[in-house]
C-alpha cells in the first residue's frame, strides 16, 4: 500500500508533495524552521492544512480540494508518530504502555499482553516490561515507545528526530533497533543526523522555507548534494554558478575548476554545483608557488575544533568556505579569525555537475 501526499498551509508557507512506496523509509533533512515536523503533524492528524490530499492504502487522511471536505480523525488514520520525548504514561509500566495502543484498537488484555511482550523483544526492551518510566534510561525509554508504536500495527511510522534527546551511548542503539524494525515497513524520519538518513533511509527529501528543495536515493543527495543544507550535512563545501569549460564560474567572477562525471555532457551556461570536502583544501599565507587553478584570497572567521583536526571557517566575499587542518599547521602559520590567507584546492578533488 503506497502513500501520496500534498498539502499546503500558508500562514506557515508550507507547500509539499510527498509519496511512499510500500516498504520505504524517507528522511526529512532541513533547518530548523522549514516545515518537517509541519509536515509530520499534517500526515498524523494534529494539523489541518488549508488545502490538499493524503491517501494511505485505502484510507483518505484528508481530501480538502473540491466541494466535499474530508478528515480522519488521527487515531483512525493508521499512523503512529514517535517524537523526541518518549511522552509514555508514567503510571503503567513498560509492558502497559505497550499494551496501550492494541487495547485501545478492541484487543482484549490477554492478547494485548501479549503483542506488547513481543514488541518489547523486538526492540530489546522485553527485560524492562515491568518498570516505570521513571525507571527507564532516556534509551530505554525510547525503545518502549518504538514498541508501543509499532504494537498500534500502523500502516506508516512517522518518526520526528527520534534520537535527538539521547546520549552518545544510547542513540547508536536506537539506530541499529530502528534499522531492524523498520525493515519492510513504511517510515517517514525527521532528522539533523546525516547518519540516520545513511542507515535507515532509502531516499532522502531536503525541505526550505515550506518547500522541497532537493530529493533522491540517500546516497545520491548526500555525496552529491544540491542545496546548501545537504551539503553541510555531508561535510561538504559548496559552490553554486554556471558551468564553464573548466568548471563552475561564480556570479561574482570566480571560477571554481573540477572534474566532471565522464557520463555527464557538461552544458556551458547551464547552472551547476562544484562540491568538494574541507579535507582538500591547502591553506597558505601570501603568494602561492606554482600555478594553482583553485586559489582564493578569504578571510577567517572561525577556527574550531573538529575531530582531530581544526576547522578553519573563511570568507571569500561572496562564499564560505572550510578547510580542515591540523593543529600543527594550525599554530605554524598563526591562524586567527581576522586573518586574510590564501585556500588552495586541487582540480582533480573537486566534482562539478549539474544543479
Amino acid at each position: 500500500m503506497s502513500f501520496t501526499f500534498k498539502a499546503a498551509l500558508s500562514a506557515r508557507k508550507f507547500d509539499m508533495s510527498v509519496s511512499l512506496a510500500d516498504a520505504e523509509t524517507v528522511a526529512v533533512l532541513g533547518p530548523n524552521g522549514a516545515g518537517k515536523s509541519t509536515l509530520l503533524g499534517m500526515i498524523a492528524g494534529l494539523l489541518r492544512p488549508d488545502s490538499g490530499t493524503a491517501v494511505l492504502g485505502e484510507r483518505r487522511l484528508f481530501d480538502l480540494d473540491g466541494g466535499t471536505h474530508h478528515w480522519r480523525p488521527p487515531h483512525l488514520r493508521g499512523t503512529a508518530l514517535l517524537a523526541q520525548d518518549s511522552l509514555l504514561f508514567p503510571h503503567l509500566d513498560a509492558l502497559e504502555n505497550v499494551a496501550f495502543g492494541p487495547r485501545s484498537t478492541g484487543a482484549s488484555r490477554k492478547a494485548a499482553r501479549e503483542a506488547a511482550r513481543h514488541w518489547l523483544a523486538e526492540v530489546d526492551a522485553l527485560a524492562f516490561a515491568d518498570r516505570k518510566p521513571s525507571q527507564l534510561s532516556g534509551g530505554q525509554a525510547q525503545r518502549v515507545a518504538v514498541a508501543r508504536a509499532l504494537a498500534a500495527e500502523p500502516e506508516l511510522l512517522l518518526l520526528d528526530e527520534p534520537m535527538a534527546a539521547l546520549d552518545i551511548h544510547a542513540a547508536p542503539m536506537l539506530r541499529r533497533v530502528l534499522k531492524r524494525v523498520l525493515r519492510g515497513r513504511k517510515a517517514i524520519i525527521v532528522t539533523h543526523d546525516v547518519l540516520d538518513a545513511y542507515m535507515l533511509a532509502d531516499r532522502v527529501i531536503v525541505v526550505d522555507n515550506g518547500r522541497i528543495v532537493e530529493e533522491g536515493p540517500t546516497r545520491r543527495i548526500l555525496e552529491r548534494p544540491r542545496s546548501a543544507f545537504a551539503a553541510g550535512l555531508a561535510g561538504l563545501n559548496l559552490v553554486s554558478g554556471t558551468i564553464t569549460g573548466e568548471g563552475i564560474a561564480t556570479p561574482d567572477g570566480q571560477v571554481f575548476a573540477g572534474q566532471h562525471d565522464p557520463a555527464w555532457l557538461p552544458q556551458p551556461g547551464q547552472a551547476g554545483v562544484a562540491a568538494f570536502p574541507p579535507s582538500s583544501i591547502s591553506v597558505f599565507l601570501g603568494d602561492v608557488h606554482g600555478s594553482p587553478r583553485n586559489s582564493f584570497a578569504v578571510t577567517i572567521t572561525e577556527l574550531e575544533p573538529h575531530g582531530d583536526q581544526i576547522r578553519v571557517r573563511a570568507d571569500t566575499g561572496q562564499h564560505t568556505l572550510s578547510a580542515d587542518i591540523t593543529p600543527a599547521a594550525s599554530a605554524d602559520l598563526g591562524l586567527v579569525p581576522g586573518m586574510e590567507v590564501r585556500f588552495v584546492v586541487k582540480a582533480a578533488l573537486v566534482s562539478v555537475y549539474p544543479a
